[in-house]
């Protein structure tokens, strides 16, 4: 089987290379030139674990090809994914430009029967205007030539794509002929030997799933972090709080850690677009106004426990961070507490350090010299008036303690992800604070 996945970031890339791992002949497309030819040298532009090595393999074995010609493609393949990107617009809705740009081309190129699979994660309504563009592109043409459009949205985590990718919870796929239906049967059938997992649905309720997914993993965080920060006022435990209700099969266990705010590219723009696309419709999300609300504050809520620590009294302090990433086991920085705490702390006339184990290249990018790289986690805390915890990587969970007290100016720790013990920190001599306990 033959197919062409348009966009080569982070769903385009992974989808693209495991679908190749599955014996699928893969053609990935990307207009940026320098991407497409670093790609085709072996160089990732993202992290995420093993796929560099997945990538090659692939390549070397004549799977996985690179390239930016679309339409020399259109020929061979029978699917062609769009995994291009969605960003917000000002007022938060998804723009839909390269998405209906892919689409123009297949119209505009296309000589046979083509289904046009969207993976980008658009609002509800998306496939219409996709299939829009392909017909105004065929009637300028003056050619009749059946198509079909069909919605698969990701749902690939950062740090654990790949796994996710090769055995899915599921795999939601929206159609609207029997052809689109046979075709992704055909081409997911591999992965799903032991169960069929394979969700089909309508279009549309395919494409409001991937944002009800996602909006409601958002719903979860800023519903504990609002219980944790309550139960630091009454005097609760929030750890112990998080227990008892995961205790019930009703609720689980999965997305119920209270910390310092979610980030990433898909939890703040899904929210902001599915508000967004509700007020098109004349309706309001309450309830996802008030997600979007408190995550807003829970990304400055270690800032105000420093602020309040030192009495207002910042300006000249040398602050520590540890974690820069949105999570562990990536290099994205996108939406991350790390880029609100740092303008924040620059504001206040803080001096920052600070140390990540995979997006220290990703911070230059974005904040440039405006803070002090560290060559480890110990040599980011050399001076400081106090640390801040703000991605929880596992080599952070176990530091030597004594060094880190004996190279900090003030033993301050502010744990923005509870990965420590509060007694133990209080032993070492440290003055620890975290989130609702």
């Amino acid at each position: 089987m033959k197919i062409a996945i348009v966009g080569t970031g982070y769903v385009g890339l992974v989808s693209g290379t495991c679908f190749a791992e599955m014996g699928v002949n893969v053609t990935c497309v990307d207009v940026d030139q320098q991407k497409i030819d670093k790609l085709v040298q072996g160089t990732i532009p993202i992290y995420e674990p093993h796929l560099d090595e997945m990538v090659m393999r692939n390549v070397n074995e004549g799977r996985l090809h690179f390239t930016t010609d679309l339409a020399s493609c259109l020929d061979s393949v029978e699917l062609v994914f769009s995994a291009v990107g969605t960003p917000p617009d000002e007022d938060g809705s998804a723009d839909l430009k390269y998405v209906l740009e892919v689409a123009r081309t297949v119209g505009r190129n296309m000589k046979k029967y083509v289904l046009l699979v969207t993976k980008s994660t658009v609002p509800v309504g998306t496939a219409v205007k996709v299939k829009e563009a392909i017909q105004e592109e065929l009637d300028k043409r003056g050619v009749d030539i059946p198509f079909d459009v069909a919605s698969n949205p990701e749902f690939l985590k950062e740090g654990s794509a790949i796994q996710d990718f090769m055995s899915p919870d599921r795999v939601i796929v929206g159609v609207d002929s029997e052809r689109a239906k046979e075709l992704m049967s055909r081409l997911y059938r591999p992965l799903m030997l032991k169960s069929f997992r394979v969700i089909f649905t309508d279009i549309a309720s395919a494409e409001m799933i991937k944002y009800a997914a996602n909006s409601m993993l958002a719903t979860r965080i800023s519903f504990m972090n609002d219980i944790a920060n309550l139960c630091e006022i009454v005097g609760a435990d929030v750890n112990m709080v998080r227990q008892g209700i995961a205790a019930d099969t009703r609720i689980g266990s999965k997305f119920l850690y209270p910390g310092c705010g979610y980030g990433g590219s898909c939890f703040p723009k899904d929210v902001k677009a599915l508000i967004r696309t509700a007020q098109k419709h004349g309706y309001e999300m309450q309830v996802l106004k008030a997600v979007e609300s408190v995550n807003y504050d829970q990304k400055r809520l270690l800032f105000k426990k420093l602020e309040k620590h030192y009495g207002g009294r910042l300006e000249g302090r040398t602050i520590a961070l540890w974690g820069l990433s949105f999570k562990p086991e990536t290099d994205d920085m996108r939406e991350a507490t790390s880029l609100v705490t740092i303008d924040l702390l620059r504001q206040a006339g803080c001096k920052i350090r600070v140390f990540d184990p995979i997006a220290m290249g990703e911070c230059r990018r974005r904040v440039g010299d405006a803070v002090f790289y560290a060559e480890n986690k110990y040599e980011a805390v050399e001076g400081a008036d106090a640390l801040l915890l703000l991605t929880e990587w596992k080599q952070f969970r176990l530091p030597d303690w004594k060094k880190v007290y004996k190279l900090m100016k003030e033993p301050l720790v502010i744990d923005g992800r509870n990965i420590y013990m509060p007694d133990e920190m209080e032993e070492a001599g440290f003055l620890y604070q975290c989130i609702g306990r």
